[in-house]
């Protein structure tokens, strides 16, 4: 361990200590360390663009209003109206 880093103890769920193991042992992690490591940086990353949306959506209401539920529910109706379907292929 490098001194730039620092030693931590934490506490998981069951399910998630063998997914680690299991991205270790199939080579997906170096170690338990590294996937917990990325597992935080994903999580900051993640919630640094929802502060962002946030900032952005609290611009645009400042300026045009509250986005009102109806909106909302009208925007997603569009949006399925408007959607191109992709499919995979179908399972055997």
């Amino acid at each position: 361990m490098t001194e730039s880093k620092q030693r931590i103890t934490i506490t998981v769920d069951p399910q998630l200590a063998a997914a680690g193991q299991l991205a270790v042992a199939s080579g997906q992690a170096d170690s338990m360390s590294s996937w917990v490591s990325a597992a935080i940086e994903d999580k900051i990353a993640r919630d640094h663009k929802l502060d962002q949306l946030r900032a952005a959506i609290a611009d645009f209401e400042a300026e045009f209003g509250e986005i009102t539920d109806a909106e909302i529910t009208v925007q997603r109706r569009n949006d399925r109206q408007r959607a191109t379907v992709v499919r995979g292929p179908k399972s055997a």
